[in-house]
């Protein structure tokens, strides 16, 4: 049974959550990042407002998936983490 938009976005919060709050992560959860992001997209029940910060998110995910260093990449975002956990919640 596939996940409703509202627990797809609770799982990517927790996950940015985790990643702001550990400054470390791995590369399958940027992969899951991604993969999430793109259902949501499109998913014509999400909310406008969560959909504009969606293409960042995606971004974050696939460059954190290629990073030689993914702690680096994420400690270097905890800005954006902290304000896309707060617009998700």
């Amino acid at each position: 049974m596939p996940l409703d938009h509202q627990h797809q976005i609770t799982i990517l919060k927790d996950i940015l959550s985790e990643h702001q709050a550990d400054c470390c992560g791995t590369v399958s959860e940027c992969e899951q990042i991604e993969r999430l992001v793109k259902s949501l997209l499109g998913n014509e029940q999400v909310h406008p407002q969560i959909k504009s910060i969606l293409p960042d998110i995606y971004t974050y995910g696939q460059n954190g998936k290629y990073s030689a260093d993914l702690n680096s990449h994420i400690l270097s975002h905890q800005q954006q983490l902290s304000d896309w956990v707060n617009q998700l919640t």
